[in-house]
């Protein structure tokens, strides 16, 4: 048997960054984290272990001034900040520059465009609404924004006001096409003059993963995709592998490894092909522990 991990799966340049910085804030002390700092449950108990506390809303609003609370790569909202500054909390703002960038771009297209009382102006992301980046992005327009994950939900839109559209960072790029050319051809059919402004804000370092993610999946027998359940990104990139793939397998921890789908490959142990890849969520670590998983597996079998 032949096991390969992904080389391009893991960690994105963000998630990387916020634990990097997690680690390092860890050895001056204390230190909190505004939710989890990836979703990927193996990874945040890891740190937990290592004195890093994970709290809400609700904890933020009652921690002892002088406390250091992480801003994971997601980003926050600007509501986020102010509840900081009137506790005295010592904000360690870890948020993807993608992300900063993206939150930016998206609170200066609101305030150029909020005071235009004649028309007002609908500022739409594509996103997953309840995300944590999504509900980052929304804050920068004081909560105006409107999240659309689906063309079916463009009819909350009025075609005749002017339309702003920016992405989410780690939704599709085929997603995001396929919605703005629905809203264009709902715009045509009812002869609106309005030319919606299409803000193309995915990051490419994660949609490029999912052509070599499925190049990756055809190449082997079977293929175990590693991620958190609460992951986006891993739904995503998991859908993209199985439909490369039907032999992909989602799990969240080598115990999740069922010696059956060995079994059943259609080949024989010695000759399969097995990979693993994973979510930008996914730490390498848990990979290797899910290839470990599988070569005991097999060392049991032959």
């Amino acid at each position: 048997m032949s096991i390969d991990i992904d080389q391009h799966s893991g960690f994105c340049f963000g998630v990387t960054s916020a634990i990097r910085t997690a680690e390092q804030e860890l050895r001056n002390g204390a230190l909190c984290c505004l939710g989890d700092i990836v979703h990927n449950g193996q990874e945040v108990a890891r740190l937990e272990q290592l004195g890093l506390q994970t709290i809400d809303y609700d904890d933020l609003r009652t921690l002892p001034s002088g406390s250091r609370v992480l801003l994971r790569a997601h980003g926050e909202p600007p509501s986020t900040y102010w509840i900081a500054r009137q506790r005295k909390i010592n904000i360690v703002d870890a948020t993807c520059p993608v992300v900063k960038k993206l939150q930016d771009r998206i609170r200066a297209c609101y305030e150029q465009h909020k005071g235009d009382e004649a028309q007002p102006p609908q500022i739409i992301i594509y996103g997953q609404a309840g995300h944590a980046e999504v509900i980052g992005l929304q804050g920068q327009t004081n909560n105006t924004a409107i999240v659309i994950e689906t063309p079916e939900q463009i009819d909350r839109l009025d075609f005749h006001r002017p339309i702003y559209l920016f992405s989410q960072t780690t939704k599709s790029v085929e997603g995001f096409h396929a919605l703005a050319e629905a809203i264009q051809a709902a715009i045509d059919n009812q002869h609106s003059p309005i030319v919606p402004e299409v803000h193309d804000t995915i990051c490419r370092n994660v949609a490029n993963r999912v052509q070599q993610l499925q190049d990756f999946a055809r190449s082997h027998d079977v293929v175990f995709f590693v991620g958190g359940k609460k992951s986006s990104n891993a739904k995503v990139l998991y859908n993209h592998c199985l439909a490369a793939n039907p032999n992909t397998f989602f799990v969240s921890s080598p115990d999740e490894v069922d010696k059956e789908v060995l079994l059943n490959a259609g080949s024989a142990l010695e000759e399969m092909k097995v990979g693993i890849c994973g979510a930008t969520s996914t730490p390498l670590w848990l990979m290797e522990s899910v290839r470990d998983a599988i070569v005991k597996i097999a060392s049991r079998e032959e």
